[in-house]
C-alpha cells in the first residue's frame, strides 16, 4: 500500500484539449479535488460559452472557484492566487488537481506574483472614466506621458496592459516595472507537483474547437449571451472579451449574422489555443507535454513515482 505524498496535480493545455474530462477522471482515481486554473470559467454568467463543467459533470467529483465570480468584477491574477490558496486550505485531504489553460494562473501558482499594489476601486473607476472613448494608441501616449517606463516596454495595442499601468500610476504615482523586482511566492511554490500539458495533434484540435463552438451555439451560448449583453457591462471587462462573447454580441445588435459571429467564435479560439502552446513551451518549458489518451496513465505513473509506502 502507498501513501500519495504528491503536493498537486497540474493540468494545462489549450481549449478543448480535453482537461476538464481528465481532471475528473483523476480525481475519482487519487480521491482529489478538482480546482479550476481557468480565467473565463470563473465567472458565472458563463458557463456554456466557456465550456465549464456541467452540473452533472461537477457531481461527479468536487469542484472548486468554478462560476464564483460576477461578471462585473475585474478578476485579477492576485485575486485567483487568494482563492486558491483558499481552496487549497479546505481540501480535507484530498488531492489538488489545477486543470485550466491559463497559463498565468499557473505561473503564478508555482512561481507566485510581483509585489503588485493594490488599486483602490475609485482610482480603477477614475482611469476607466479618463479612457473612455479614447483609441488604444492614444491611451499608450497618455501612459508615455506619466509613466514613459512603463509605457516602453508595452505594445500599444495591448489596452488592458496600458489600462493596468495607468492604474498603478494613479494609485501608487510610482511606475508599474518598479514594482516587477520582489516576488511573493505562490501557494504551490515548495509542493512536490505533476505538472502535464495536453498536446493534441494540431488538425484534430482545430476540429474540436469548431465542433465545440457549434455545439456551444445549440446548447444555448447565443441566450447565455443576450442575458451578458443586456447588463451593459463594461466591454473592457474580461467577462464582455471571452473567445465567442463579442462576436455573439454583434449579431445580437443586428451588425452580423449569426454564420458570421459563430466563424469569428471559432477563429479567436483556434488563435488562442496557437497562443497557449507558444506560451507554456516558453515560459513553463519542465512541464511534461502529452498526447490527451495518454494524458490519464502519464498522470498516475507519475503521482506513483512521488509517492511512498504507508507506514500505518
Amino acid at each position: 500500500m502507498t501513501e500519495v505524498r504528491i503536493g498537486a496535480v497540474l493540468i494545462a493545455g489549450p481549449t478543448a484539449s480535453g482537461k476538464s474530462a481528465l481532471g475528473i477522471k483523476l480525481a475519482q482515481a487519487l480521491d482529489g479535488m478538482v480546482i479550476n486554473a481557468d480565467s473565463m470559467q470563473v465567472y458565472q454568467d458563463l458557463r456554456v460559452i466557456t465550456a465549464r463543467p456541467t452540473p452533472e459533470e461537477e457531481a461527479l467529483a468536487p469542484h472548486r472557484l468554478y462560476g464564483q465570480v460576477d461578471a462585473a468584477v475585474n478578476y485579477s491574477v492576485g485575486r485567483y492566487v487568494a482563492d486558491a490558496a483558499g481552496a487549497l486550505a479546505g481540501l480535507d485531504g484530498k488531492v489538488p488537481i489545477f486543470v485550466g489553460g491559463t497559463g498565468l494562473y499557473f505561473k503564478a501558482l508555482t512561481e507566485g506574483l510581483s509585489d503588485m499594489p493594490a488599486v483602490p476601486d475609485e482610482v480603477r473607476e477614475q482611469v476607466r472614466l479618463e479612457s473612455h472613448g479614447l483609441a488604444t494608441p492614444e491611451l499608450h501616449r497618455l501612459l508615455s506621458e506619466r509613466d514613459p517606463e512603463t509605457a516602453r516596454a508595452l505594445r500599444p495595442s495591448d489596452r488592458l496592459r496600458v489600462q493596468r499601468a495607468l492604474e498603478v500610476f494613479a494609485a501608487t504615482g510610482r511606475p508599474l516595472l518598479s514594482f516587477h523586482g520582489v516576488r511573493r511566492p505562490g501557494p504551490l511554490s515548495d509542493r512536490p507537483l505533476v505538472r502535464l500539458f495536453l498536446a493534441p495533434e494540431r488538425d484534430e484540435l482545430r476540429r474540436r474547437i469548431d465542433g465545440r463552438f457549434l455545439a456551444m451555439v445549440e446548447q444555448g451560448a447565443l441566450d447565455e449571451v443576450r442575458r451578458l449583453g443586456e447588463r451593459r457591462l463594461d466591454p473592457l471587462l474580461p467577462a464582455m472579451r471571452a473567445h465567442g462573447v463579442p462576436g455573439l454580441l454583434a449579431h445580437l445588435r443586428g451588425e452580423i449574422g449569426l454564420d458570421e459571429a459563430i466563424v469569428r467564435g471559432q477563429g479567436d479560439t483556434r488563435r488562442y489555443a496557437k497562443r497557449q502552446f507558444t506560451w507554456f513551451r516558453h515560459q513553463l518549458p519542465d512541464w511534461t507535454w502529452v498526447a490527451p489518451e495518454r494524458g490519464f496513465d502519464t498522470a498516475v505513473a507519475q503521482v506513483q513515482g512521488l509517492s511512498v509506502p504507508s507506514r500505518r
